[in-house]
């Protein structure tokens, strides 16, 4: 499962057109402040068959907020969405910071088991070879769709990826049944 976080962002729309040209689907994990600013994407993603996931609306560490504040995080998102037409029935904590009470939001927590560090290493070649190096059946993968040199490496990721007999699929048709307050770090590893 193929998953991009922080958007949308720029650098969308040019991502969902590749990844419609190859008839791939991914789940996006949205931040509520960016879902305001550019709600035609958002409403692209849901339309052509994605997942769209909250994000939080200000990308703020869930782990060292309050009960009411990581709530208001998760509404917040969850209403600017509702507004669109879209539910999110899937969390990424920003950073993948949780904790007891983050479990409590209603909703499954998903992470990821493949970061290709292109928040760090903005290389499409680089962002590439490490997805290809590191993802494993029922992976899932950690992206973002903010930057350019990430949906670069798209192309190559999808193309190197189907060349090894790979399928792609959202993280609710990767996972299945989906509990809320669970963490799922791939299709097998959940806790």
């Amino acid at each position: 499962a193929l998953t991009f976080d922080d958007g949308p962002g720029p650098s969308t729309g040019t991502l969902l057109d590749t990844l419609a040209a190859q008839n791939v689907h991914a789940t996006f994990f949205v931040i509520g402040r960016n879902v305001q600013a550019l709600s035609g994407l958002v409403k692209r993603e849901a339309a052509e068959g994605h997942v769209v996931g909250n994000h939080t609306w200000s990308h703020r560490d869930l782990s060292r907020l309050g009960a009411s504040e990581q709530s208001g995080e998760v509404s917040r998102t969850a209403e600017a969405l509702k507004a669109l037409g879209v539910s999110a029935t899937v969390l990424r904590p920003p950073y993948g910071a949780f904790n007891a009470t983050t479990r409590t939001l209603g909703l499954p927590l998903v992470l990821w088991d493949v970061d290709p560090a292109d928040w760090r290493d903005r290389d499409a070649a680089t962002v590439a070879s490490r997805v290809l190096t590191n993802t494993r059946p029922g992976s899932i993968v950690l992206l973002h769709d903010i930057h350019p040199s990430t949906v670069a490496a798209v192309p190559a990721i999808v193309a190197g990826l189907k060349a090894k007999g790979y399928t792609f699929v959202t993280v609710p048709q990767l996972v299945g049944t989906m509990r809320a307050g669970t963490a799922y770090f791939s299709r097998t590893s959940h806790r």
